[in-house]
């Protein structure tokens, strides 16, 4: 893993005074520490676990224990219990099982793509002839610098952000949502076949939970290394090449959403990904990892008082 992947504010010299700063601030933070709850799968991230456990077999002192309790996100229809179910909900009930393609980059302005980089998502969309369900947002700047700014947490203006006519000529098959939608819901949906996620922590362990092959598009903090981990250690997803330039071309979605949806390689993901959904199914139930990692917590604190 590039050091840069871990942060961008990081520098690779190690001589330098950001990059002593930092890894003092680490040093701080573990040994001012009796213990770490995180938010994690035992069997998700078992090579990473045991080298910390076996930590104390190197000089100095061995790290606090981690306790493995996750996966700790939202359920699949949590948020609109008492809400109107949403609109892109219904026009997945109309496509067939594991058809879609769903897109999602997160909720933080920073992750907005430029206007640039819309067009060419929606041309390797087009070209794929997969049916698709996409979240736009608006992107930070306009390509013009003669136009007024975009104002990221407004509406969109799909037609002048998206190539001219693709709304008309993907009609049926794809379906554009503004600014949000229920990630969780859409994921566990029978409809959903795939997930073009940047990689945050809490949409890799959606996308696993779900069952639910990913394309691993990072754009910033630890989403770089989260791809790391998702794709060549759990094997749950595919690399969108291009990212690290900042630009991914149409050709590259084209191809990697016919990767995932037709080829014998996405067959396999999608195995790997359901065989990793049903042991985190595990970790909570009656002796499962998380489940007994979080009584070992209850035991260490109590032991404490």
């Amino acid at each position: 893993m590039p050091a840069s992947y871990l942060y961008a504010e990081l520098p690779e010299d190690p001589d330098s005074a950001v990059y002593k700063a930092m890894m003092d601030l680490e040093r701080r933070n573990i040994r001012c520490s009796n213990g770490f709850l995180v938010n994690t799968v035992e069997s998700l991230e078992a090579p990473v676990l045991d080298a910390l456990r076996d930590s104390l077999g190197h000089r100095g002192p061995g790290l606090p224990p981690f306790y493995c309790v996750g996966p700790l996100i939202e359920e699949a229809g949590e948020r609109n219990e008492s809400a109107e179910r949403h609109e892109c909900l219904a026009w997945l009930d109309r496509q067939p099982e594991r058809s879609v393609v769903f897109l999602s980059f997160g909720s933080i302005v920073v992750g907005n793509h430029s206007e640039k980089q819309l067009k060419e998502i929606a041309a390797g969309l087009e070209k794929s002839g997969h049916r698709f369900l996409w979240v736009v947002r608006a992107p930070i700047a306009s390509n013009d610098p003669e136009k007024k700014p975009h104002d990221p947490r407004a509406d969109p203006d799909l037609d002048a952000l998206l190539p001219a006519g693709f709304l008309e000529r993907t009609r049926g098959r794809g379906a554009v949502v503004k600014l949000w939608a229920p990630q969780v819901d859409v994921l566990h949906h029978p409809a959903t076949g795939a997930f073009v996620t940047h990689c945050g922590w809490n949409s890799v362990l959606e996308g696993v939970i779900a069952g639910v092959p990913m394309l691993c598009w990072p754009l910033y903090a630890d989403q770089k290394m989260n791809m790391v981990f998702a794709v060549e250690e759990m094997g749950v997803g595919v690399e969108m090449v291009g990212w690290r330039k900042g630009h991914v071309a149409a050709e590259e979605v084209e191809a990697k959403v016919r990767l995932i949806m037709e080829s014998e390689v996405g067959a396999r993901v999608r195995a790997r990904v359901t065989a990793q959904k049903e042991a985190v199914a595990a970790a909570w139930t009656d002796g499962g990892s998380s489940h007994t990692a979080f009584a070992r917590f209850l035991s260490d604190v109590d032991s404490r008082q």
